[in-house]
């Protein structure tokens, strides 16, 4: 399971639903249950000797699965939440219908024409964020009738609010209705989210109050800030806007379709279920999406709602009476890019699963679907990838990774010395280590790859296909070059790219290549590197070794250190006669 937060729910050996909860991690939670734990009660003890098959839902934030929790508790009534059962409903900011609007806090969503903000998984959250606006904004909070005629008559005085400067009196004449609908304007930035003005002006007030020694005052801006920054204006989870639609999501894999449904009712997800579909000869993706909602309909939801919201049309004469949006933008859209990710975590899911149930049958899927993408003849069961290496053309390497089914085979990696080849030239460093390393394979009589993949455009392609041509190789081993920028295949005598699919494996196991033989080719370059700038100086002195160099390092730490010992000290390490040389090159190199 993912360390992301989510609700999970334990189900029993008839599928019902026994046990809806919320985690900050749905890792580290679940897996509490299956560990021996005096802290367990008997009623928890019970629960999970009763339940047989696990789900979980993932979200985007802690306060978006508790709202998950709360709507899933309320529609599934699990046996062992009913004494954690809440009944309150969410809390909502609300601002009244114009004109001269007010804004307050409530539980109960009535249909009068006010605006809704929120839900809240948090009252402090919201109650900081009414005491901001209501500090900052002056609104009225009275229950007056504020008609044009009722203000007319001058039937109403200033409050309180009024004198102490939280109104401004339009009860009175004293405030125009423009001059107040800017205000309103400004609410209803501020509940949607966009808090740029508004974080500016707590941090220059708190800055002042500092600076002015005025530390509570600080100290209650610094509070309204940090509100602000954990302040979110609305979930998906639960909606005042979305009242109550069904929601269908498909996403395709190869061969394999995972259609994924939620349920919203009264503006809150109740519902989560994601199915397995197995694409046919030439089919469209309409098609698969119709089936699997009829799947969805048949098997478990029972029926559609009259809005359905989907990423691009079904065959609708399927279903004559029901409406169904492709929305662009909004709420709508939100839902369905939730109802993605989730089909896509349960194919993840799936895939691990069978991964670890099955490596073999994992494996034979991964590398049907290479063969297929890279349009390969067979398999490519042993890849072997290189990278050249190398800082304004000092200390080139290169190096050469293997991967057999998909997966490395760190033992067979290998690093290259760059030797005929003087400066920065890719090409020709690719040419040289191309040419060393099947020349040996052919000689030993060893096994040759399935794949060989180059990391680097056209060039470097060029030059290790020259190479395989001169060895007779060119039609014995299938290769190509990966360019870094946008993931280009390159195939030789080809000098168009071609792009692999963006959401299939072999493009994460090509790149999972290509990065492994870059890190393995830098880390070998960087010691490189950082051994012949330590090591440079003593090197150069004629008659001293590696060992020696050992023994100095070991005992004096640092180079700045041998270079200021005494002749003596020196001796008593690596004997009179190095000594003598290493302190004549020193005193020479002052």
């Amino acid at each position: 399971m993912p360390h992301k937060p989510g609700c999970y729910l334990f189900s029993d050996k008839n599928g019902v639903v026994i046990y809806v909860c919320k985690a900050k991690s749905l890792k580290k939670r679940v897996s509490s249950y299956f560990v021996d734990s005096k802290e367990h009660s008997v009623k928890v003890r019970a629960m999970v000797r009763q339940a047989l098959s696990l789900e979980y839902i993932v979200v985007d934030s802690e306060s978006d699965a508790l709202l998950l929790e709360n709507s899933l508790i309320k529609s599934l009534k699990p046996r062992y939440n009913i004494l954690l059962k809440d009944d309150k409903s969410y809390p909502w900011i609300a601002l009244t219908p114009p004109p001269f609007e007010r804004v307050f806090s409530t539980r109960r969503m009535v249909k009068d024409g006010s605006k809704y903000f929120g839900p809240y998984a948090s009252v402090t959250t919201q109650k900081a964020m009414l005491d901001f606006i209501r500090e900052v904004i002056p609104l009225r909070t009275c229950r007056l009738n504020l008609s044009q005629e009722q203000i007319d008559k001058g039937k109403y005085s200033p409050c309180l609010q009024y004198h102490i400067g939280n109104c401004k009196a339009p009860c009175c004449g004293k405030q125009s209705q423009e001059e107040y609908n800017r205000l309103v304007d400004m609410t209803i930035s501020v509940l949607k989210g966009d808090l740029r003005n508004v974080k500016s002006y707590l941090e220059r007030e708190m800055n002042s109050a500092a600076l002015e020694l005025r530390f509570e005052a600080a100290q209650r801006f610094k509070t309204r800030l940090e509100a602000l920054e954990k302040y979110r204006s609305k979930s998906v989870i639960v909606s005042a806007k979305i009242d109550s639609v069904d929601v269908f999501s498909l996403y395709i894999e190869g061969e394999d379709a995972y259609c994924n449904f939620l349920r919203v009712k009264d503006g809150s997800v109740v519902s989560v279920q994601t199915v397995a579909l197995t694409m046919g000869i030439e089919s469209e993706q309409s098609q698969v999406l119709t089936i699997g909602i009829q799947h969805i309909v048949e098997n478990i939801a029972g029926h559609l709602q009259q809005e359905v919201i989907v990423p691009f049309m079904p065959e609708e004469e399927i279903f004559p009476d029901i409406h169904f949006t492709v929305p662009q933008r909004g709420e709508k859209r939100e839902l369905l890019d939730f109802s993605l990710r989730t089909a896509k975590l349960y194919r993840a899911e799936l895939m691990k699963n069978l991964e670890i149930k099955s490596p073999e049958k994992h494996a034979d899927r991964v590398m049907d679907a290479m063969q297929r993408e890279l349009r390969l003849d067979r398999q490519p069961r042993h890849i072997e990838c290189f990278d050249n290496s190398n800082l304004q053309g000092t200390h080139p390497v290169a190096s050469c990774v293997v991967f057999r089914d998909g997966k490395p085979s760190k033992k067979e990696y290998r690093h290259f010395n760059i030797k005929t080849v003087v400066g920065a030239d890719d090409f020709a460093s690719m040419r040289e280590i191309i040419t060393r390393r099947y020349t040996r394979l052919v000689e030993e009589g060893a096994e040759l790859p399935d794949l060989i993949i180059v990391d680097g455009g056209k060039g470097q392609l060029s030059s290790a296909y020259a190479v395989l041509c001169e060895l007779g190789l060119q039609n014995k081993i299938p290769i190509v070059g990966l360019a870094k920028r946008l993931e280009e295949v390159y195939y030789p005598d080809d000098p168009m790219p071609y792009y692999l699919s963006r959401t299939g494996e072999p493009l994460k196991v090509v790149c999972h290549i290509r990065d492994e033989a870059h890190r393995f080719g830098i880390t070998f370059h960087r010691n490189k590197r950082s051994n012949a700038l330590v090591h440079s100086s003593l090197e150069s002195i004629e008659g001293i070794g590696q060992k020696s160099i050992e023994l100095l390092y070991r005992h004096f730490k640092t180079l700045s250190k041998i270079k200021s010992a005494s002749l003596e000290s020196l001796a008593q390490i690596v004997g009179q006669s190095r000594a003598t040389k290493i302190r004549e090159y020193f005193d020479a190199e002052k």
